[in-house]
């Protein structure tokens, strides 16, 4: 039956080419010639755009049929009408072609290609008094798509739980001690038939940020790094890491399904969304950084040391969303400091944006 289909689309394109090659008209010399010429060509572009699109149908086509969609009754059918389809798409938009070009011979001696018309033809975009426009975008996309993929951007407040205590006792400023994330992400469906469950992966590069109190600095201690105070009012006290991290959540959610001819996509735009999960990674630099003035001037100090920092980071993270924006949290299982006899842990609360 693929056979007969692949015939019968073949004997319609003859017939277009055969009506087409008794209307085409000799281009002439006035002043609407490189008008026709551009529209001659255009009759190929058509003709080759057509055929290519109905070769891409077909192979979505039998992708349904090969995973058990559709019969393949069905998939005959769908073939036999996409090849009809194509053929008198080709018939309908070639008589477009042969009505501007009678138009413009008959007018020759007048300049009228820069009238208001619009002819569509896939795969052009030139201008020559006549707007040329792409076809159907529907064509150039996967039939089903698992995965996608977002840049993530997260920021919000930073800030350390200690072994024994709470972040109402923190040793850290809560407005100056924030964190930045940015990353990308992939999320790929679950099941076959159901978008109700995603897994979202990828990697960030984060920035955790603390600001001590009470005019204090980290200070190594041997195999322990401590606060302590500056002798010198501090402007600034700032300690940071920098981290790559590879995240992984499962994402469960609402979703609205949308069906193409050729195609169909799960949508989660203004959708609520439940991730939760977690991250591994690097500590990949820790720096402090100190600001203060001393008999009148002013000092800037960054110091780039291991400060005893664990090299490995691990953690839970988890975000509710609805559409691009969630609210996010991540909690770092492991210590910031090897050998302190105080275990300090991370922990950051914001907001966090996915965007295709």
């Amino acid at each position: 039956m693929r056979t007969v289909t692949v015939i019968a689309f073949a004997i319609c394109l003859s017939l277009v080419q055969f009506v087409s090659a008794q209307d085409s008209i000799p281009n002439t010399q006035g002043n609407n010639s490189k008008a026709i010429e551009l529209l001659e060509n255009a009759k190929t572009s058509i003709e080759t755009d057509e055929k290519n699109a109905l070769k891409e149908e077909v192979e979505a086509i039998n992708k349904r049929l090969d995973k058990g969609e559709i019969t393949i009754e069905e998939s005959t059918k769908l073939k036999q009408a996409a090849a009809e389809k194509r053929a008198l798409n080709i018939e309908n938009r070639l008589a477009i072609i042969d009505n501007k070009i009678a138009l413009l011979m008959r007018n020759e001696k007048d300049d009228v290609s820069n009238e208001n018309s619009k002819v569509v033809i896939n795969g052009s975009d030139q201008i020559f008094g006549i707007t040329f426009s792409r076809g159907d975008d529907d064509e150039d996309y996967e039939y089903d798509r698992r995965t996608t993929s977002d840049i993530v951007l997260g920021v919000g407040l930073n800030n350390v739980i200690s072994d024994g205590g709470s972040l109402n006792d923190s040793d850290y400023k809560f407005g100056g001690s924030r964190f930045f994330e940015l990353g990308v992400a992939w999320k790929t469906r679950v099941f076959e038939n159901s978008n109700l469950l995603r897994v979202k992966y990828g990697f960030s590069f984060v920035f955790d940020g603390l600001k001590p109190t009470d005019n204090r600095v980290f200070v190594e201690n041997g195999d322990e790094t401590n606060l302590e105070v500056f002798p010198i009012d501090l402007d600034k006290s700032k300690f940071r890491q920098d981290h790559l991290i590879f995240p992984v959540h499962f994402e469960i959610g609402s979703s609205k399904k949308i069906v193409k001819e050729n195609y169909f996509r799960y949508d989660t735009n203004n959708q609520f969304k439940l991730g939760l999960g977690g991250f591994a990674g690097f500590n990949l630099r820790t720096i402090q950084k100190l600001k203060y003035e001393d008999s009148g001037d002013d000092l800037k100090i960054k110091n780039t040391s291991n400060f005893n920092t664990n090299n490995f980071v691990y953690g839970l993270s988890g975000y509710v969303s609805f559409g691009d924006i969630a609210l996010y949290a991540k909690y770092n299982l492991n210590t910031i400091f090897k050998d302190n006899p105080i275990e300090q842990r991370n922990i950051s609360l914001g907001v966090r944006f996915d965007m295709d």
